[in-house]
């Protein structure tokens, strides 16, 4: 299709160009390098696809990340577009939805473009669990009396309000242990779902997808760098993930080889109107169709995509039936398998090039990774329409659905 049959209107956002980091193991590959820097790293190898673009034209960044505590600097997205060169008329804004954070800015940024308050934006999303800091919470007075706590803003709560109810600060895990109580989902299927991921995963690198998605990172100055994901672990069959002990119940049914693991990366998405793509220098790929937020009680998050899911298919006009590729975030295999089960569809059509238990889950870069993979695997396939969706902690979700817009492969 030729950049001028999408001139008409701005009622419609195109996803045009995505790009990643390789995601790395916790205190693994990419240990050494800055969230900021990631961030940078991730805006000028998706800016790279579209060399004809200049990038004064873009209107906004709109990034995500979930901790900003640390050397995130509190609006990463601002210190990624200084750090990557861009002019310094381009604006930025950080936002913050934990797990969801990336998929949240791409939302906003396809709003701005569809109201017309925008034609080009630039989304995204960082986090590096390994560079998270421990903080110390201020004294209210000098010198307390007493001891004070160091606490991990790597994940979960931190520094909690007493006045929230016991029951929806549980840890993460036990949330999820809870939800294979409640659906019945067995240890067994857990680890096939797991080792699944890897397995795909791992074929999915060896069939080159990833090649066009992802752009190495440098992590020496003796010219070492991270060009595949650190996670993956090819022939992790059920056998070997039963060896592993639960981590949240001592008779549990989560590990760590069934659950994403902390991780490290940045993932960036361009958006913009169809009139744009002149100036872009690209076709779009997909169009944004539907969205969909939906939330239920904290400890419960992990069941939250179904219905963010089933809201975003009704606000684009189809039905699961229409469907043919979906993005999950794997944040635990039991919630994965429990949203499958809900949504009835086939489970060959959900991560087919692997998913967060393999690749990692960087949190504020997941849902970058999450769009910019299923608008690949639909140009890959000719196939029309796909969700990506995403669980976020303390019981929340976002969806979305993507029209592919390329040329029809078959």
């Amino acid at each position: 299709m030729k950049c001028s049959a999408y001139r008409e209107g701005v009622t419609d956002s195109y996803l045009y160009a995505a790009s990643r980091t390789p995601f790395g193991r916790f205190s693994g590959a990419l240990a050494g390098v800055r969230p900021d820097d990631l961030a940078a790293h991730a805006v000028t190898s998706v800016l790279a696809k579209t060399p004809a673009l200049d990038p004064g034209e873009i209107d906004d960044v709109v990034w995500g990340n979930a901790n900003g505590a640390g050397e995130d600097n509190r609006n990463v997205g601002r210190m990624a577009v200084l750090l990557a060169g861009l002019p310094t008329s381009v604006p930025a804004t950080t936002v913050n939805r934990l797990c969801g954070s990336s998929l949240d800015a791409a939302i906003i940024a396809s709003r701005a473009v569809e109201t017309g308050d925008a034609d080009i934006v630039l989304t995204g999303g960082v986090e590096s669990m390994t560079r998270a800091p421990w903080v110390l919470p201020k004294p209210e007075r000098a010198f307390p009396a007493g001891d004070v706590t160091a606490v991990s803003t790597t994940l979960g709560w931190r520094l909690v309000n007493q006045r929230m109810p016991k029951e929806w600060t549980v840890s993460l895990g036990e949330a999820n242990e809870r939800l294979a109580d409640r659906f019945g989902i067995p240890r067994e299927r857990q680890d096939e779902f797991a080792a699944r991921s890897h397995d795909l995963a791992d074929a999915a690198w060896n069939a080159g997808f990833y090649d066009d998605l992802v752009a190495p990172v440098a992590t020496d100055a003796e010219g070492g760098a991270l060009s595949r994901d650190e996670g993956i672990r090819p022939g992790s069959g059920v056998d070997k993930l039963a060896a592993l002990k639960p981590v949240f119940r001592a008779d549990g049914v989560i590990t760590a080889g069934n659950a994403s693991p902390l991780s490290d990366g940045a993932s960036a998405v361009l958006l913009g109107s169809g009139a744009a793509a002149d100036r872009i220098g690209a076709d779009p790929l997909a169009r944004v169709a539907g969205r969909g937020v939906f939330a239920l009680d904290p400890q419960e998050f992990g069941f939250a995509p179904v219905e963010a899911a089933n809201r975003a298919l009704k606000n684009a006009g189809i039905s699961w039936s229409d469907v043919s590729a979906v993005e999950l975030n794997e944040a635990f295999a039991v919630q994965a398998l429990a949203c499958v089960d809900a949504w009835r569809i086939d489970p060959e059509t959900v991560n087919a090039k692997g998913g967060a238990i393999a690749l990692g889950h960087p949190l504020g870069a997941s849902g970058g990774r999450l769009l910019g993979t299923l608008a690949h695997r639909l140009r890959e396939s000719g196939e029309r329409w796909g969700v990506a969706a995403i669980c976020i902690g303390v019981g929340q979700a976002l969806a979305v659905v993507l029209e592919n817009v390329t040329e029809r492969t078959r």
